[in-house]
């Protein structure tokens, strides 16, 4: 105990308490009853959520039931994790890869939580896929995140690099518990935008194999018959009737001028006449060791057969893709509702085909690949989607500015052959161009930069719902 003089008024101090004037007993404050209403909007959230709001004194809970789920997908099983609000593991289980074992999945965390589809939450590290679409369709809120994110949340839970499914699919239930905000949402795509993304992705596959075919056709010549690779591309149909109407240089000498002449006609081909095509041909030829040309035909016959096929289904594709840029650039309906099947950012289609340069490749990609960026009009995510927003590393005192490799490579492929062409026709375009070349930028990066102006160009369009205007800068200044 701490003695204190009574002469200055004081009691001694106990137990550190403060002191109070001599005979005067201490006063307490007030006790105040708490306001049930702020009691009740300050207590009652959940991971930051309100969970109940007052009603006529009475709190109606609403929000408070929430579970989440990691799924650590493979090709044969599924590892799956749930747990509650708290973080408390509820069950982890593995599902085959099926029907069936989907079923199951989705049985056993509807009974396992009691709780209703859009009361939990999946994590899961693919943004697409068949377990990505059996729960959407079944009303489960499902979020996607990159691995390589994920590789940073598994850094919180253990430091020793351990790695296995299960531990990762309760990484991914818990880190959306945490941090909702750094997952993406997912959201069941439109019918017509899943199919022209089916489309133009099988396009893009056919155009690489018909590169590769053309390829080898190509080196067959090269070992016997160089005088037929000047005449022009050889995944043409026109080149590859003319070399079976003369094979060899032999029969090259002897092949009649109608011969080339009904070739030429089939196809339509104008840059070049008959006689023009056999002194070509008839140049002379390579001295080769024998049985060369004979490998040679043969295994060119066989790479002509894939190549006929690889061009009629590009053909086909080709029109699939025109059939469904029509379908999605139909106007709206006189009474105010979307035709069937379309939605606001499918009518974009007509918006996007205006800008110079946007030809069908580079509409289908932007419409495939992006339709949840176009539907926001979000031109940031569009950039970063397609690489023309550049990465910077600052420390200290120093700054780093990179190209940033982490995108959409059908985007960014796209939007440089859409730079490329409207710096031949847009004159903004090019002298833009113009000028970085001249500060010393790159070809690539100067179509970046133009990328990023004209993708900034589309969501002003876009938001505004007109066409591209070429005088609309003349109009702007003229009014100004």
């Amino acid at each position: 105990m701490l003695l204190v003089s009574a002469s200055n008024g004081l009691v001694p101090r106990r137990n550190g308490r403060d002191l109070c004037p001599v005979g005067k007993p201490r006063l307490r404050a007030p006790v105040q009853e708490p306001d049930k209403v702020a009691v009740a909007r300050v207590a009652c959230t959940i991971n930051g959520a309100p969970c109940m709001a007052p009603s006529r004194g009475k709190c109606i809970m609403h929000g408070e039931r929430q579970w989440f789920v990691g799924i650590d997908w493979a090709s044969q099983e599924h590892v799956v994790s749930l747990c509650d609000g708290q973080g408390k593991k509820i069950g982890q289980r593995n599902f085959a890869h099926g029907g069936t074992g989907l079923s199951d999945m989705i049985a056993w965390l509807l009974r396992a939580s009691g709780g209703e589809p859009s009361e939990i939450y999946v994590a899961i590290e693919t943004p697409h896929g068949p377990i990505v679409e059996a729960l959407l369709e079944r009303g489960f809120n499902v979020y996607s995140i990159n691995p390589k994110q994920l590789d940073r949340f598994r850094d919180r839970f253990t430091v020793a690099g351990a790695k296995d499914d299960s531990l990762d699919a309760y990484v991914l239930a818990d880190s959306l518990r945490t941090d909702m905000h750094l997952f993406r949402k997912l959201t069941i795509a439109e019918p017509l935008i899943v199919e022209l993304r089916e489309w133009s992705r099988i396009d893009e596959e056919l155009k690489v194999e018909r590169v590769r075919l053309a390829n080898r056709l190509r080196d067959q010549l090269w070992r016997y018959y160089p005088q037929m690779l000047e005449l022009g591309d050889l995944d043409e149909d026109w080149m590859l009737d003319l070399w079976e109407a003369a094979p060899t240089p032999e029969k090259a000498a002897r092949a009649s001028k109608a011969a080339i002449e009904r070739v030429l006609k089939k196809h339509r081909i104008r840059r070049f006449d008959a006689a023009q095509v056999l002194s070509a041909l008839r140049r002379p030829a390579l001295s080769v060791a024998q049985g060369t040309i004979e490998a040679a035909i043969a295994h060119i016959k066989v790479t002509i057969e894939r190549l006929r096929l690889v061009n009629r289904q590009l053909a086909d594709a080709e029109l699939q893709l025109d059939r469904l840029c029509k379908k999605l650039a139909e106007p709206v309906a006189n009474d105010g509702e979307n035709v069937p099947g379309q939605r606001q950012e499918h009518r974009d289609a007509t918006i996007l085909d205006s800008l110079p340069g946007v030809g069908r490749t580079v509409l289908v990609t932007m419409l495939a690949e992006a339709p949840h960026a176009l539907q926001r009009r979000d031109y940031y995510a569009l950039r970063n989607l397609c690489g023309s927003a550049p990465v910077t590393r600052r420390s200290g005192k120093s700054c780093l500015v990179t190209r940033r490799r982490a995108c959409n490579r059908r985007l960014s492929n796209a939007t440089l052959y859409w730079a490329q062409t409207a710096t031949q026709c847009d004159p903004t375009s090019k002298a833009k161009y113009q000028a970085l070349r001249a500060r010393g930028h790159s070809h690539a990066r100067a179509l970046r930069s133009v990328v990023d102006r004209l993708l900034y160009v589309a969501c002003a369009m876009l938001e505004k719902g007109t066409l591209f205007d070429p005088s609309f800068a003349q109009k702007k200044n003229a009014a100004a």
